[in-house]
């Protein structure tokens, strides 16, 4: 720090070289903590979207629990960017870790905290052990730690650190290589449940390849690597690369607006075996052919965001004067670059309507989506508008394109539009006035083209007159709307909807079709069906594979259509009393977490937001009072 000269060999050089980019990066020495960056629901969204990483870390967790107690120590896994996602060990130690933050949480990169054993395994992409003094800051310089990095089999990218931290008199030289063998242990199970999807993924493969027509046939696993290819398949990829523009942990679902030039949207169909999707397969069509020969149900599932049946109003299934007028007024929106606004409850079918609009007018150009609650507010800048190389830690060495150049000359679909964190609003706005987006760590303007089909639940004045939303934004992508009704508001569809679904799913499963009787249908019209059109297809799936006879019985319904039926309404008014009796604190908790997950369609962020409570807190409750089926109801 004063700019002299240490004597020679008394700090070791890897030390002395976090030091400098420590000091370079503007690290007081004096700082006592490292930075809690993610807290309630980001981080939540952020242990999901790691939960790969920390399920192949939990056996190692649980088996070493008692030695790491028994020694005072702990033991960390964090993120590629550094951030505390699980900590195991002795209690006493990981409550000294609060005051540092050394948390589920924290930032432990370099340029939060100077040299430490995460930070400096992630700088230098290798395991480092980092003792007392050693460390940059002064309040960490009472801990000692051992760090590896966790990398991607295959690819070598890095996935996370695993971290062996203590008070000083923890230290051992065998600490280092604990945690590289430790690190190596995830690794390993990380690769053995990869192999075992690679091989299902070839087995569909094969499948296939028998029953085609086609030209060739590419697989990608679910982390975007090229796993197979046959046949004449424009791709310079080798096997085992990942695939260009298919991040790891980006959506399956959203691969189409984001594959290389050479390869075709129309020819992904995700793939999906008991009910996961583990990966992907483009089928090439042979020359001449306009578009490949569909896919079996097992892999489609008519779920592919290529299906021509979802992209089409005509394939929008429903007899009733609500649907058709909704429908009717979509038809007049194809051919208008406008902004439209696509707002219903949850389970409508939104998504089904913007794909409509986008595939009736422009079949041939990308139609890119993001849902704007599934991703940590940190991270929502990055998916939509890129960002450069070097741009923060963790950035892809080449840079990566957002969502907005994905979609250039197509559509960006963007579903909960409500959920956009305010500070971004702006940039939104600038995009779709100007057409100019800039990457995140950039100075250069990029134009796109960019049609904007905005999804919402929510209703936005409000959002508005909150403060939540600006005014401005709101006026500009509500140039049109189209409200989708509710399923309740549409009862003539019902009966429709249930004998598609039981047709689709029966065939999915390798099932018999069941027969549904007319007192079953009019109980089925007569629920309110909260959760919509999918709450509907969840209840046709359930009852197609458990009921035991060909015909459904009344029996046989989900216990909520039940206590709906009019009938049941009549018992329950005969039979209550004319006010209820004082309840316990539980019993009045419990109400009021249902009520607010029946209010918000069973969204546990709206519902925390309303109750004033955490998403994790509400999470366990839900689970304490067994109000799971609500919350699956809505999907």
């Amino acid at each position: 720090m004063t700019g002299d000269s240490l004597p020679p060999q008394t700090v070791r050089a890897r030390i002395v070289a976090s030091w400098e980019r420590s000091a370079e990066c503007g690290i007081g020495p004096e700082v006592r903590e490292a930075p809690v960056v993610v807290v309630g629901d980001a981080f939540e969204d952020l242990r999901w979207r790691h939960r790969e990483l920390r399920k192949a870390a939990s056996d190692l967790f649980t088996a070493t629990k008692d030695l790491l107690t028994a020694s005072r120590s702990i033991m960390i896994l964090t993120s590629a960017a550094g951030v505390v996602l699980d900590a195991v060990g002795n209690t006493q130690t990981l409550d000294e870790g609060q005051y540092i933050h050394l948390m589920p949480g924290g930032d432990w990169r370099e340029m939060a905290i100077g040299t430490n054993g995460i930070g400096t395994a992630l700088a230098t992409r290798g395991p480092v052990q980092v003792h007392a003094a050693e460390h940059f800051c002064a309040g960490i310089k009472r801990w000692t730690c051992a760090a590896a990095p966790v990398c991607e089999p295959g690819t070598g990218t890095v996935l996370g650190v695993l971290d062996i931290s203590g008070p000083p008199q923890t230290y051992h030289r065998n600490n280092l290589t604990l945690a590289v063998v430790a690190a190596g242990q995830i690794e390993k199970m990380l690769a053995g449940v990869w192999t075992q999807e690679r091989m299902q993924l070839l087995e569909e493969c094969l499948t296939q390849l028998s029953r085609s027509d086609a030209a060739g046939l590419i697989a990608i696993d679910r982390r975007g690597r090229l796993v197979h290819v046959t046949g004449r398949v424009p791709l310079t990829v080798e096997v085992g690369e990942r695939v260009p523009g298919l991040e790891a942990g980006s959506p399956i679902e959203a691969w189409a607006g984001r594959l290389p030039p050479a390869l075709r949207p129309e020819w992904l169909n995700p793939v999906i075996v008991d009910g996961d999707t583990i990966g992907a397969m483009l089928i090439v069509p042979a020359v001449g052919l306009g578009r490949a020969r569909p896919v079996s149900n097992r892999i489609a599932d008519q779920s592919s965001e290529a299906d021509p049946k979802r992209s089409a109003f005509a394939h929008i299934e429903g007899r009733s004067q609500a649907l058709q007028t909704i429908i009717e007024r979509g038809r007049q929106l194809v051919g208008k670059r406008v902004t439209v606004l696509i707002e219903g409850e949850t389970g409508v079918g939104k998504e089904l309507f913007a794909r409509a609009l986008h595939g009736e007018e422009r079949r041939n150009t990308s139609f890119v989506t993001f849902n704007c609650a599934a991703t940590s507010k940190e991270l929502v800048g990055d998916e939509l508008f890129g960002h450069v190389r070097g741009a923060f830690t963790g950035a892809a060495p080449e840079g990566r394109a957002g969502r907005f150049e994905l979609a250039d000359g197509g559509t960006l679909c963007l579903d909960e539009i409500g959920d956009m964190p305010l500070a971004l609003q702006p940039m939104l706005l600038r995009a779709l006035e100007e057409g100019v987006i800039y990457r995140l760590g950039d100075s250069r303007p990029r134009h796109v083209n960019v049609r904007l089909l905005a999804l919402t639940n929510r209703n936005l004045l409000e959002e508005v007159e909150a403060g939540r939303f600006r005014r401005d934004l709101y006026h500009r992508i509500s140039v049109a709307r189209l409200r989708i009704p509710p399923l309740r508001e549409r009862d003539a569809d019902i009966e429709l909807l249930a004998e598609r679904f039981n047709r689709q799913l029966a065939q999915r499963h390798g099932v018999p079709e069941k027969r549904f009787g007319a007192e079953v249908m009019a109980l089925l019209k007569s629920y309110r069906w909260p959760g919509n059109v999918r709450e509907l297809r969840n209840v046709i799936e359930s009852l197609v594979l458990t009921c035991a006879e060909t015909e459904v019985a009344i029996k046989d319904l989900p216990k909520e259509i039940l206590e709906a039926s009019p009938a049941a309404a009549a018992t329950n008014a005969a039979t209550s009393p004319i006010a209820p009796e004082a309840g316990s604190l539980d019993d009045f908790e419990h109400l009021a977490i249902k009520r607010a997950l029946e209010t918000s369609h069973g969204n546990l962020t709206q519902a925390a937001r309303a109750l004033g409570i955490s998403r994790s807190t509400l999470y366990r409750k839900v689970q304490r009072y067994h109000l799971d089926a609500i919350v699956k109801a809505f999907g």
